[in-house]
């Protein structure tokens, strides 16, 4: 939550902004849920915000803000926030833990040297006796004094056990959290952030190997939702995915650019092989004549147009997004379910 909002719904204005927030759900038909509530608070105290901007054009498109609506765009544009009350939750859980072996371990330190002070006194008594008579009482007390030092770290190391799991086991969990924070629910594709994430840091990297952008659209994808309604459309997307996720595995990264875009990064692959690539998914995806599950309607088939730029040396992420984009817009203008070189349309031109 923005500092902006955070301090409205703490103020004196808090009341008549909530009810402004349930009369505005009420109004475009949007249940209260907390999750809805969330993204309506952010939505009305920032409308110009990119999640407020999102939200005015699913309403302005009729678009059904139902459950999954809201999981993607809380996945989008509300990760930050989530993740970090998960790494709040698991750091309050490993400073308890670091605080119990911190005070195991200052236990078996003052064990250890209440033993080191008893073998001093033993010596010393060795040394003074004239006969043979305290080593009894010598070797008894030396004995309790093991047995408790045994016993002190036999209690740290199960200390240092069980703190080595709960650590792992937070490891784990904040891995989980990041992951899905990077990942699309819809789609199982890596989300917007991730990509951007990505698309940066390979943009900004050293390597002089060759690199290509490449977006994807579903053609007419907008038609097929006022027609078939969202859930088939959420079908369609799926599909897609399917499709992308196993023509790009290895090296290749696809991402759900957002809405009915997709976005892949080749790393390391030369025009041709990315052209062959791309032209698969366009030829797999339109193969096939979709059916709606619910009523078993023929839905035809669905194409996709895709576009593509390779990196110039120097070229900042932002830059090969917009010639990428542009080669898509080109394929579009062409007729659709087709690939276009960004190379090729600046060569055109």
């Amino acid at each position: 939550m923005t500092a902006q909002i955070e301090m409205a719904v703490r103020g004196p204005e808090a009341y008549s902004l909530a009810r402004d927030v349930i009369t505005d759900m009420e109004k475009v038909g949007v249940w209260p849920t907390p999750l809805n509530f969330e993204l309506w608070l952010h939505y009305m105290g920032d409308p110009d915000a990119p999640l407020g901007r999102e939200i005015k054009r699913l309403l302005a498109e009729k678009v059904v803000i139902n459950d999954e609506t809201a999981e993607l765009l809380a996945a989008e544009f509300l990760p930050r926030s989530r993740l970090s009350e998960d790494i709040r939750d698991a750091g309050a859980v490993l400073d308890r833990e670091l605080a119990n072996v911190a005070g195991a371990i200052a236990k078996a330190h003052k064990t250890q040297a209440d033993y080191g002070e008893t073998l001093v006194a033993a010596s010393q008594t060795m040394e003074a006796a004239e006969d043979g008579a305290p080593l009894k009482t010598l070797v008894g007390g030396l004995t309790i004094a093991t047995k408790r030092v045994r016993r002190e770290t036999a209690i740290l190391e199960k200390r240092l056990e069980s703190s080595n799991k709960e650590v792992a086991r937070l490891r784990e969990h904040l891995e989980q959290v990041r992951r899905d924070a990077m990942t699309d629910a819809l789609t199982n594709l890596a989300n917007r952030k991730a990509f951007d994430e990505r698309l940066e840091r390979v943009c900004d990297g050293d390597d002089h190997a060759p690199l290509t952008l490449a977006i994807l659209d579903i053609d007419h994808f907008k038609r097929f939702n006022d027609t078939w309604g969202h859930q088939t459309g959420d079908q369609v997307l799926r599909y897609v995915s399917t499709i992308l996720s196993r023509v790009c595995s290895g090296n290749r990264f696809v991402a759900r650019f957002g809405g009915e875009e997709f976005a892949i990064i080749f790393p390391g692959e030369s025009a041709g092989a990315v052209t062959m690539a791309l032209e698969t998914i366009l030829e797999e995806v339109s193969s096939r004549s979709l059916r709606r599950r619910s009523t078993n309607d023929d839905l035809g088939a669905v194409t996709l147009s895709a576009g593509f730029a390779e990196h110039l040396s120097g070229e900042t992420a932002s830059s090969l997004l917009e010639r990428a984009d542009a080669a898509l817009y080109a394929s579009k203008h062409a007729g659709r379910n087709r690939v276009t070189s960004a190379i090729a349309l600046e060569t055109a031109a």
